[in-house]
């Protein structure tokens, strides 16, 4: 199967209530366990490189390696830039030949933000590529109990929908109380459902929540059932391979191969527990 936008899955995943995944990869193994786990549960799903890694020695390599993989699935794969920081690093993913891309321009001025995304969105969609944008900001974990005091951050209603009109994006990726990263011990996000449904109430286009790790399997199904159709997910799956090459490093005789095994069994294996939750397995064929 070639190469896809996700833009009509996560289209049909608004309309049905489910979401598919967004896996940040950084190796080999990483991007080997998520097909797997996509291919097991018959799901589409989005593989994607995070924007420092283009400025990498190995970022070409990486992003062909993801393109001769995913052309090699049967179900439907994107390969997707996340969090492009600048037009040029969006403009260095479509050279590479991500299938979607995300700008995020959400640290910047409302005025900056608009006239950058409608730049990249006229040349994204000149070859066929959607584009993902953010509106208000989703910060870090480690800053989380002054966001959650202070709902710093969140998305305006009103501002999303002017926003979506200004810049013809495609997917939307919006702040309703997640974070990125690992929050501190005994941290859950407290993520704002009705703001959640009245943003679905005014944009008729795919949301995203973004900082999907440390959230619960009820707040997973939540935000799916009240419009939500794209979920990243990142430090989850990096924190549980590391846990694997851990655990077998500490068995007897260890080798390298034993190593990098475990890291891709530790990737499919969570992938698919996302999937599962999400709603995305069966998908494909359905």
């Amino acid at each position: 199967m070639p190469l896809v936008s996700i833009l009509s899955e996560l289209q049909r995943g608004a309309r049905e209530r489910w979401a598919v995944p967004l896996f940040d990869t950084a190796d080999m193994q990483a991007t080997d366990g998520m097909l797997a786990a996509a291919e097991e549960r018959r799901a589409p799903c989005i593989i994607a490189m995070y924007s420092a890694q283009f400025a990498r020695p190995n970022a070409r390599a990486q992003a062909e390696y993801i393109k001769v993989r995913a052309r090699e699935a049967s179900v439907p794969i994107s390969f997707m830039l996340d969090h492009g920081t600048s037009m040029e690093v969006c403009m260095q993913a479509l050279v590479a030949g991500c299938t979607d891309v995300m700008y995020d321009g959400s640290s910047l001025s409302y005025e900056e933000n608009v006239a950058n995304t409608r730049t990249i969105v006229m040349a994204a969609h000149a070859v066929g590529v959607a584009v993902e944008a953010e509106i208000g900001h989703v910060g870090r974990a480690t800053d989380y109990a002054e966001i959650g005091a202070s709902r710093k951050g969140y998305s305006d209603p009103a501002m999303v929908e002017r926003f979506v009109a200004d810049t013809g994006i495609d997917i939307l990726a919006i702040a309703i109380g997640t974070a990125h990263g690992a929050y501190a011990k005994g941290v859950t996000p407290q993520i704002d459902v009705d703001l959640l449904r009245e943003i679905r109430a005014r944009v008729d286009l795919p949301l995203v929540m973004h900082g999907g790790t440390g959230s619960s399997e009820q707040q997973f199904r939540q935000v799916v059932a009240n419009g939500i159709s794209k979920i990243n997910i990142a430090t989850d799956l990096f924190l549980n391979a590391g846990q694997a090459l851990v655990d077998r490093a500490q068995e007897p005789n260890p080798r390298y191969f034993d190593m990098t095994a475990a890291a891709q069994a530790a990737f499919q294996e969570r992938c698919t527990y996302f999937l599962d939750v999400f709603g995305t397995s069966g998908k494909a064929d359905s």
